[in-house]
């Protein structure tokens, strides 16, 4: 579902993987890129957002594979 939203409003996309600062950065910088460049730049966005959101998802399984091992010692 995140991925979705990313393409339709990239900062709230990247606001819900955890990233309040960063999304806030984006946010500023993405209204004027969309009014300014008639929509031309807002594929970037979205990247930026995919990338951002696969990477907290691989953070996550890290995060479970690394408690998981520690727990079977």
């Amino acid at each position: 579902m995140n991925y979705v939203l990313a393409l339709f409003l990239p900062p709230l996309s990247i606001l819900f993987t955890g990233r309040i600062f960063l999304s806030i950065f984006v946010f500023i910088i993405w209204v004027p890129a969309i009014i300014f460049s008639g929509g031309l730049t807002h594929p970037m966005f979205i990247l930026l957002a995919w990338v951002l959101i696969y990477q907290s998802g691989e953070e996550r399984r890290t995060r479970r594979l690394e408690r998981a091992w520690r727990d079977e010692d």
